[in-house]
């Protein structure tokens, strides 16, 4: 059974491509809006997402569960609901433990270990927090960033959308970047009002210094710390090496 460390990196890409998804529907103001509108066409008047023809979303699950491992999700799922968190995460999990033919009570675990992080994502990313930032925000967590680096992400961007930087974070673990290096270089760029655009341009220069060599950590630490200075980090392929002397002059 591949251990937490090895999940982990599964778990953010996941979120990495629900968010990615998110942005660019975001992207095209009439497909957010359109989006918006079936959204809320397809919701019950009591906020239960229904699938075409009025059927609850989780209805999906029938079937595919024995009864004590769909009522034990089942109940994780109403939680959720009641707690005015996304439920669907819950159903897809549920979903690909039973396709992967994973044990019930495995997959009853791991659905209530998400609605854990998707609870402790919105408290740390506060009540204003978006679905995508929270389920992002949950798979940080589950990835081992801690609940406070969420907090000061939005501290540090507290009228602007995080789903960009936790998508980079989750981009960069998958690269081998340990979590709290990636959040630390996420969070200076943070500070320093960083766009998504330096986001993006982060990543793809992280990438590029693993591929040319670069150990994941250094790279990440040294593109992030060298963003403030000049709008572009330096490559960390091109650091000078420390001498055997002592510091480089």
């Amino acid at each position: 059974m591949p251990s937490p460390t090895r999940r982990a990196p599964r778990r953010l890409m996941l979120a990495l491509l629900v968010a990615v998804a998110a942005a660019v529907a975001a992207a095209t103001p009439a497909a957010a809006a359109a989006a918006h509108a079936s959204a809320h066409a397809a919701a019950s008047p009591a906020g239960v997402p229904l699938l075409q023809g009025g059927t609850p979303a989780e209805a999906r699950l029938d079937g595919r569960l024995d009864s004590a491992t769909r009522q034990a999700v089942q109940r994780a799922i109403d939680g959720a609901r009641r707690d005015g968190l996304p439920t669907e995460p819950l159903v897809s999990k549920a979903l690909e433990g039973a396709t992967k033919h994973a044990p019930g009570a495995r997959i009853a675990a791991v659905v209530q270990a998400l609605a854990v992080a998707l609870r402790d994502a919105r408290s740390a990313l506060g009540e204003r927090a978006s679905e995508n930032e929270i389920v992002a925000g949950a798979a940080a967590l589950q990835a081992g960033m801690r609940p406070g680096s969420l907090t000061r992400l939005r501290a540090a961007r507290p009228n602007r959308p995080l789903t960009m930087p936790l998508v980079v974070l989750a981009d960069l673990v998958t690269r081998g970047v340990p979590v709290d290096t990636a959040s630390a270089a996420v969070l200076t760029l943070s500070q320093h009002g960083a766009s998504d655009t330096d986001f993006i341009v982060l990543r793809r220069d992280v990438e590029r210094d693993i591929i040319a060599g670069a150990p994941p950590a250094a790279a990440a630490t040294l593109r992030a710390r060298g963003f403030p200075l000049s709008g572009r980090p330096p490559a960390a392929t091109d650091a000078p090496r420390p001498s055997s002397r002592g510091s480089p002059p």
